[in-house]
């Protein structure tokens, strides 16, 4: 049988490629997404709670919520991965790329609670690892983009691999990896069916911008 491991999801593409990557050696059964202290948004990617339901529900994936103040995130996490691994979870799964404090803390906080941390596109070129993301039948929309260098205008438009071209021509990790930009995925061939998302409010905050989204179907 295969391990039963848990993925750490933000709601974007690179949790999930990072999923499909390890589909053939690990049984994930759980995601586990961190949210603010009310449980509104998402901490990574600001999305909505209806959102990372609506995405566990077309992956079959039973999914955990932690809630948390990022001073308080570090033992929220840890408490969840806890709990998941008392059930039976014994690898966590990353979608980290590079910084080596990041993969220190993925191992750390798996090692506390008992699992053993996953890290499949560790090291990777983040051009390969988005053009691998839409070649695979991936499908993102920008939730969130940095102004400048990015145009507002990206938001609520689906990633493409006219954008890769376009970030790195400016200079841009084109996997928006330095915080240029977000994603939240529509469409995988994990997904037993796209997610349509409706459009609404934007909002400026910390020198980037960011659009509402929400549930149609």
């Amino acid at each position: 049988m295969k391990p039963r491991a848990v993925i750490s999801w933000s709601g974007g593409k690179d949790s999930c490629l990072a999923l499909a990557r390890v589909s053939r050696t690990l049984a994930v059964t759980d995601m586990l997404t961190m949210f603010d202290e009310p449980g509104a948004r998402s901490r990574s990617h600001g999305l909505a709670p209806e959102v990372i339901a609506a995405q566990a529900a077309r992956l079959g994936l039973a999914s955990t919520i932690g809630r948390a103040s990022w001073a308080a995130y570090t033992g929220a996490f840890e408490g969840a991965l806890g709990r998941l691994a008392a059930a039976g979870v014994t690898h966590a799964v990353f979608g980290d790329i590079f910084e080596d404090a990041h993969r220190e803390w993925t191992e750390r906080v798996s090692a506390r609670a008992g699992m053993t941390a996953v890290l499949p596109l560790w090291g990777e070129s983040t051009t390969a690892l988005t053009r691998e993301f839409l070649d695979t039948g991936g499908q993102a929309q920008f939730v969130t983009v940095r102004t400048p260098p990015l145009d507002p205008d990206l938001l609520g438009a689906s990633l493409s691999h006219a954008d890769v071209d376009a970030f790195l021509a400016m200079g841009v990790d084109p996997g928006g990896e330095r915080g240029e930009y977000h994603t939240v995925v529509t469409d995988s061939p994990l997904f037993a069916r796209p997610l349509e998302l409706r459009h609404g409010r934007r909002v400026t905050t910390g020198g980037c911008q960011a659009i509402d989204v929400s549930v149609i179907g």
